[in-house]
């Protein structure tokens, strides 16, 4: 039988090394507690209420025998092979017949695939491609999908593989999630492959075409099919998964959607990486090397976990989205759709080293070379620092675009060290201040700073010109990328006009006992803003039909509450979302001294036009 991509062969079982992280899995079940007292919390989880999560092969096997026929279908990453055999043992023991139809077994050849989506790829060593057009149909012989059909004579029939909710079966659809993280490390262990081939590629080369091709014609495969999903299972664990119906999942999707929400965050080490939150985070390995980004908020690849009788299920962002999207995003949903728009992480070059030079491209560039809608326009705000942290910001106002060109050009060539402050201006960085770094702005993070980074949601759009001639963890250099710089740098933002146009100048718009809120203006550019709200008690704030994106930047814990009777408890440095149609929600300082939260949200008035 042809085998789709993503199998863990079952004649040569891997142990130890099914997943390549130094990172603890997700536990498939979690006692509750009382979360508010404990910090920063790894694991924020939804509850379902009782009996909502199922666990294990035996109950699922139980509820297939009971629909007799059904099309198990998922996403990339799942080990397909394995999730067959144990439900297929579930059911022989039984004494239960059943035909199992392998969709994989109607895909194109490798060769055929890989020409089909090579112009989505870029040049072979870059790390960009363009995103897709292409659907999940494009991969299959379709017309030979008439000859999967069930058979009567067997009790049980089940299509299997990516792409099985295509068979014209009138049969309930399970759907087989992995999260984003999760494929990333099997895809380092060698035991993923990328949808529609058997080929190991390297970890960059299955991301870039994970990000260009699979996860768009697998989210839309997935939005398509959403309302015919009726049993949704989480797989990241090789031995066993978690359930739940899809009805139980959308009303507590549905619930998220009205009052407050947190995403999954996940941590990866860096060439520049630091050591703030390997030391103030509970649950980071102390042993990794360090720790240089956290995805607080990268909604395309952070997942939502659910919880009932203490298991745990995760499910992407984009359920969410596709289910939800006016009521998280309200007057800007007609805008964005169901894309999110903006993102929270966590730059930690605490100890560690500088980010490279860099910029980003401008809203142009990006739709023609990369077919993104969004660009990367982003913001530093700096949550901690060192008393030497600085943030490299804009250039001198002798620039010289030529000569800075040449200079990097060399170093690249003859792996030379420049004095870079020659051309970009360095700046102290100090505890909430934010700057202000619009597509095309030169940037760098320094040493000695936690910075939360908040940007439109685009996040792998960096151009590098510089990056101190070190080598990646792999012990190789990263990717420069001085030609996609050159075509997108501004230099015009240079000299004094840096200090007047790229930090932001807190100014207190709203005040009453004991809060105030104050703007942190953006730049023109930016399609969004960011309020900084300083209570010593508590506060009520109106979303005005807009979802608000928060962190608490100084305080130890703050509880939200919203109209309708939610409430949950934030540690500091946490990331949460209040949706648009919560309508109004209450912060209250459970902490000594007061507090302070970040808030960032869409613009009244957004153009993204070219």
């Amino acid at each position: 039988m042809k085998v789709n991509a993503n199998v863990l062969d079952k004649n040569e079982p891997i142990i130890n090394n099914w997943r390549s992280s130094s990172e603890t899995i997700l536990p498939q079940n979690i006692n509750n507690r009382e979360k508010a007292d404990q910090g920063y919390d790894i694991y924020p989880y939804h509850s379902l209420g009782e009996g909502k999560i199922n666990n294990g092969y035996e109950s699922l096997a139980n509820w297939i025998i009971a629909q007799k026929n059904v099309r198990i279908d998922g996403f990339n990453g799942v080990f397909w092979e394995l999730i067959q055999d144990a439900i297929d043992k579930e059911l022989k023991k039984k004494g239960v017949t059943v035909r199992w139809t392998c969709i994989a077994d109607k895909l194109k050849g490798n060769t055929e695939i890989e020409k089909l989506i090579a112009p989505f790829l870029g040049e072979e060593k870059s790390v960009w491609g363009k995103r897709t057009d292409l659907n999940i149909e494009d991969f299959f012989h379709k017309d030979q999908f008439s000859s999967l059909q069930p058979d009567p004579k067997c009790d049980v029939n089940i299509a299997i593989g990516i792409g099985a909710a295509l068979l014209n079966w009138e049969t309930p659809i399970i759907y087989l999630e992995v999260p984003k993280n999760e494929i990333q490390y099997r895809f380092r262990a060698g035991t993923a492959t990328n949808f529609g081939t058997t080929k190991i590629e390297g970890q960059l080369e299955a991301y870039k075409r994970s990000y260009f091709v699979d996860w768009v014609i697998l989210n839309d495969h997935k939005q398509r099919i959403l309302a015919d999903i009726t049993v949704v299972v989480d797989a990241q664990w090789k031995d066993s998964i978690n359930w739940v119906f899809s009805t139980d999942l959308q009303q507590g999707l549905k619930k998220m959607s009205q009052s407050v929400f947190r995403v999954r965050p996940w941590f990866e080490a860096g060439a520049w990486g630091g050591h703030w939150m390997q030391e103030k985070i509970e649950g980071l390995n102390k042993d990794e090397v360090n720790y240089a980004w956290s995805f607080e908020l990268i909604v395309p690849e952070n997942g939502v976990l659910f919880e009932s009788d203490g298991n745990l299920l995760e499910v992407s962002f984009d359920f969410l989205m596709n289910q939800q999207a006016p009521a998280v995003l309200g007057k800007h949903e007609p805008i964005f759709g169901t894309e999110f728009p903006i993102r929270f992480d966590f730059l930690d070059t605490f100890d560690g080293g500088n980010l490279s030079i860099q910029c980003h491209p401008s809203l142009e560039y990006i739709r023609k070379e990369f077919g993104e809608n969004l660009t990367q326009d982003e913001t530093y705000y700096i949550l901690d620092c060192k008393e030497d942290a600085k943030v490299y910001l804009g250039f001198q106002e002798d620039i010289d675009p030529v000569a800075f060109e040449k200079e990097l050009d060399d170093s690249q060539e003859h792996s030379k060290e420049i004095d870079i402050t020659k051309y970009v201006q360095v700046l102290d960085a100090n505890k909430h201040d934010l700057f202000l770094i619009p597509n095309g702005t030169v940037h760098s993070a320094g040493a000695n700073n936690l910075v939360l980074e908040i940007s439109a949601t685009p996040y792998i759009f960096t151009f590098k010109m510089y990056d101190w001639m070190r080598m990646g963890l792999d012990g190789h250099p990263r990717p420069i990328n001085i030609d996609h710089a050159f075509k997108n740098l501004n230099f015009d933002r240079k000299g004094e006009s840096v200090k007047d146009e790229l930090i932001a100048k807190p100014k207190v718009i709203e005040s009453g006992l004991g809060y105030e809120i104050i703007h942190l203006p953006t730049h023109q550019e930016h399609f969004y803003d960011v309020h900084r709200i300083e209570f010593d008690d508590q506060v009520t704030i109106e979303t005005h039909n807009v979802c608000h994106i928060l962190m608490l930047v100084e305080g130890s814990t703050v509880t939200i509450q919203t109209i309708d009777g939610t409430q949950m408890s934030f540690s500091y440095a946490e990331t949460f979302v209040v949706p648009a149609a919560a309508k109004s929600y209450t912060i209250l300082n459970n902490g000594k001294g007061k507090a302070k939260v970040v808030k960032a949200f869409v613009k009244d008035h957004v153009n993204l036009s070219i």
